[in-house]
């Protein structure tokens, strides 16, 4: 039975960061996944990277030559109600905000440094079972090469909760997120629209010579919206953001249920969680994948400074009492943002149009909300 120091269960992005990130270490690092080698390379969803994120990927040797729209003005606005903020990179002296990519490009670039590094990855090939003992985890694999292997740590940094783990949170949100590409007569001037409706929000974010689209709805909405034609779907899309900006033409329409899932505590014996195996979260404010890649990097810097064991019980228990305020921060941060404004309540629609007014009015406030948005709750780095 093989052995390794480390067990990644997942290479997608996330997984693939943390690899990278132990090239150098000195751990034995073993990758494993369901899918076919090329598989996460062709994933369309589009993720925004904040600025952290982008620091990171720098440091990690992947952000040179990755193709990216930087996003360095985010307009924020509420349908039907005065009030609006709107964020700057120049106000913080960066180059952008943000910027956004797909996950498949990210996942490429990030599967090209971890083959360079020599790392190995089990493609095709699925984590039936994790079965911890003393001193480590023995692993039962699916696959064509390997049947079992152990670890003394074990990564899950792919897949969703299951609903029936003990420790984990959920609450359905009742809505749909549909996503789409748009394109932006005249252009998006690298401006990022967050929009606030009564149905939920939607977000225009500048990716390419366009925009990705998320548009959050009621589920009973979303089968009737996603069977509407291409032009009556984009006529009822710029509705919603007004002539704030023109759109033109529309591709790959498709949609996702949205939920709040997260494990109270992302660690156990010889066992961390990552990514969406940790928390999933609603994408108003586009914080999920920042938020993984920050739990990464933590990671990563417990596993190198300790030098020992990396499944020891009491690094894994500082990993994660050091992760708890950004982790929690961010989830009720999100989750609060979704609560408030996805509804149409006539007192809170008064109260949060003077909220967006009295944030573009009030700078230090205004700059408190892109610390977090820029860096996270512990406005890391």
């Amino acid at each position: 039975m093989q052995r390794h120091d480390l067990l990644i269960v997942g290479a997608g992005p996330v997984g693939l960061a943390l690899a990278l990130f132990l090239k150098d270490s000195g751990l034995d690092v073993v990758l494993a996944d369901a899918r076919p080698r090329d598989a996460a390379a062709a994933d369309p969803r589009t993720l925004a990277l904040a600025h952290g994120s982008q620091l990171t990927l720098a440091k990690l040797g992947v952000w040179e030559g990755l193709a990216t729209t930087p996003i360095k003005t985010i307009h924020i606005s509420q349908q039907g109600s005065f009030g609006r903020s709107v964020l700057r990179a120049a106000d913080y002296d960066i180059p952008a905000l943000g910027h956004v990519v797909t996950a498949g490009a990210l996942a490429g670039a990030l599967r090209r440094k971890v083959d360079a590094a020599g790392i190995p990855v089990l493609d095709e090939t699925e984590v039936t079972h994790l079965a911890p003992g003393t001193q480590d985890i023995v692993a039962s694999l699916d696959g064509p090469r390997v049947a079992t292997l152990s670890a003394r740590l074990a990564a899950c940094a792919e897949g969703g909760l299951s609903a029936n783990d003990d420790d984990s949170v959920e609450h359905d949100y009742h809505q749909h997120a549909l996503i789409a590409h748009v394109g932006a007569a005249g252009g998006h001037h690298d401006t990022a629209f967050e929009r606030f409706t009564r149905s939920g929000p939607a977000a225009l974010l500048p990716c390419g010579r366009g925009f990705a689209v998320v548009h959050v709805v009621p589920s009973g909405d979303a089968d009737a919206l996603l069977a509407l034609g291409d032009n009556t779907y984009l006529d009822h899309l710029q509705g919603i953001f007004g002539h704030r900006v023109r759109l033109d033409g529309i591709v790959e329409r498709l949609r996702y249920p949205l939920a709040l899932r997260y494990r109270r505590t992302p660690v156990g014996h010889r066992t961390v969680w990552l990514g969406n195996a940790a928390q999933t979260m609603h994408p108003v404010a586009g914080q999920g994948f920042n938020l993984a890649l920050r739990d990464v990097h933590d990671l990563a810097d417990h596993l190198i400074l300790s030098g020992g064991d990396p499944g020891d019980p009491a690094l894994l228990s500082s990993y994660a009492n050091g992760r708890g305020l950004d982790r929690l921060g961010t989830i009720r941060f999100t989750d609060g943002l979704v609560r408030l404004f996805s509804n149409d309540i006539a007192p809170l629609r008064h109260a949060r149009g003077a909220g967006l007014f009295a944030l573009d009015l009030c700078p230090p406030l205004r700059h408190f909300v892109a610390k977090r948005m820029l860096f996270g709750a512990r406005a890391w780095p």
